[in-house]
Order: structure tokens, then C-alpha cells, then sequence
């Protein structure tokens, strides 16, 4: 047996568990837009979901104090904001990907 064949089966036994673990050759460009895509989308919705209810916290603090409502509806505007970049993050990624040629 030489080190060329040990190589091979090493690699062969190797093969199921990178598989498992993810650890697959490189992706390709749609591969990685789709991923790019899902964690894009995940992040901003957790992030405007987080502003949503901060300002859900913020206005039922507020008790009518004028300021602490116009916080209250910066947070509503922000997490709205939010909630239209993660909807339109598909659509920007597929120009890009358009752009890059995939």
C-alpha cells in the first residue's frame, strides 16, 4: 500500500462525514446569493421585529408625553424601514447576482 492509495481511502471514508458537516466543495454563485438571501432576510426581520417592540414598549410608556410618542413612531418608522429592505432583499440580490453573471 503506498501513501497515494492511503490518500484515497482516507478521503473516500472522509467524504460522508464533510457532507454531513457542510464542508463540501465551493458553492456556486446562486448557492451562495441564496444563502446571502436567507441570512439577509433573517437578520432584518429580527432586527425590525426589535424595533417594533421597542416601540410598542416606548408609546405605552409614553402617557402622552408628546416627545416620548414621537420616539415611539421613530421606532414604528424604523422597524416598517426594516421590514421593506428584508421584502425587497431577494429582489436587490437577484439584480446582483444578474449583474455578476450567475
Amino acid at each position: 500500500m503506498n501513501v497515494f492509495s492511503l490518500a484515497a481511502e482516507t478521503a473516500a471514508s472522509l467524504q460522508p462525514m464533510l457532507e454531513i458537516a457542510g464542508a463540501v466543495a465551493a458553492k456556486t454563485l446562486p448557492q451562495v446569493i441564496e444563502g446571502l438571501r436567507t441570512w439577509i432576510m433573517g437578520i432584518l426581520a429580527a432586527v425590525a421585529t426589535l424595533f417594533l417592540v421597542i416601540g410598542g414598549l416606548r408609546y405605552m410608556t409614553a402617557a402622552g408625553d408628546p416627545a416620548g410618542v414621537e420616539q415611539a413612531k421613530g421606532s414604528f418608522k424604523a422597524a416598517l424601514t426594516g421590514y421593506a429592505l428584508a421584502v425587497l432583499a431577494p429582489v436587490v440580490l437577484q439584480v446582483l447576482q444578474g449583474i455578476l453573471g450567475g
